[in-house]
C-alpha cells in the first residue's frame, strides 16, 4: 500500500508564452512561485512523508518550495519522471509549428516520446518507489505530460481537463493492488491567487 500525491510543477515564462518545454529545462516564473508556496501552505496541514521530483529545474523548484514551507523531507530527484521528451517540437511556440511543419503537424513522426516509452519510466520508478516507501504518503513533483498519460493507465480512462500548473492528485495503491483516487486535477490552493 502506497499514497502518491501528483503535482504538476509551477508555471515558467516558457508556459505563459505557449512554447512547447518538453525536456528543456526551465525556470519557474515568479508566479510559479507563488503557486507553489500556495501549495505548499495547503499541504502543511497534511499528513506528507516524503517530495521527490523530476531532475527538470522546474519540477526540482516546486518540490523545494514545498519541502521548505512544510517541512516535508526532500528525497531526491529522478530523470524518470522528467516530462515527455517533444522532438523537434521543444522550444517552438504553435505559431512555430504551423510554420515549419504545416496544420497536420499532430499527425507527423517528430521525434516525440511514444507513451509505451514514457510509462515504461515511470512503471520502473514506481516500482522501486513502492519497495522503499511501502505504506508511506509520498508526493511527487513531475510535469502535466508525463502525469496524464500516467493517470489514464492507472485509471483506464484519460484526464478529462487538461493538468493545471501545481495541480495535486492523489492515488492510493492498497494492498489488493486497487488504486483509488481520492483527489483529482485539484488547485483549491490557488483560488487566493485567482482572484486577486
Amino acid at each position: 500500500m502506497i499514497t502518491v500525491g501528483l503535482i504538476r510543477h509551477g508555471t515558467t515564462e516558457w508556459n505563459i508564452a505557449g512554447r512547447m518545454q518538453g525536456q528543456m529545462d526551465t525556470e519557474l516564473a515568479g508566479v510559479g512561485i507563488e503557486q507553489a508556496e500556495l501549495l505548499a501552505h495547503r499541504l502543511k496541514s497534511e499528513l506528507w512523508d516524503g517530495i521527490m521530483s523530476s531532475d527538470l529545474i522546474r519540477a526540482r523548484q516546486t518540490a523545494h518550495t514545498i519541502s521548505n514551507i512544510t517541512g516535508v523531507p526532500f528525497l531526491g530527484d529522478d530523470s524518470r519522471l522528467r516530462e515527455r521528451h517533444f522532438g523537434q517540437l521543444e522550444g517552438t511556440t504553435l505559431e512555430d509549428r504551423i510554420s515549419r511543419f504545416g496544420e497536420s503537424w499532430r499527425e507527423q513522426e517528430l521525434g516525440l516520446e511514444t507513451d509505451e516509452a514514457l510509462l515504461e519510466r515511470w512503471s520502473s520508478f514506481f516500482s522501486n518507489l513502492e519497495q522503499a516507501q511501502c505504506g508511506k504518503r509520498i508526493l511527487v513533483v513531475s510535469h502535466g505530460g508525463y502525469i496524464a498519460p500516467v493517470l489514464e493507465r492507472i485509471m483506464g480512462e484519460p484526464v478529462a481537463s487538461h493538468l493545471s500548473n501545481t495541480s495535486i492528485t492523489v492515488m492510493e495503491l492498497t494492498a489488493d493492488a486497487v488504486w483509488n483516487c481520492h483527489l483529482l486535477n485539484c488547485t483549491a490552493h490557488l483560488d487566493k491567487l485567482n482572484n486577486m
